[in-house]
């Protein structure tokens, strides 16, 4: 299971819009920051052909200006 960590850059005064679109996307959790123009997303996909899915459709979100992978792990199935 693939989980990563991004961090997302609005485009100038549509951190909201963000915000919203990626909290509507399942496997996402969204955390925007109180102090800052940027959001912390967290992924949680089934595996890596997923995750690749999950990430066109962040990328398509005309919000978005710029999203940076920070960490990402990948446990084994058993």
């Amino acid at each position: 299971m693939p989980i990563k960590s991004y961090l997302a850059h609005p485009q100038d005064g549509k951190k909201q819009h963000l915000v919203d679109a990626l909290s509507a996307i399942k496997g996402c959790e969204v955390m925007p920051a109180s102090n800052e123009d940027i959001v912390v997303l967290i992924t949680d996909t089934l595996d890596d052909a997923s995750e690749d899915i999950l990430k066109e459709k962040i990328e398509k979100i005309d919000s978005l200006k710029l999203l940076a992978m920070v960490s990402g792990f990948n446990s084994p199935q058993n």
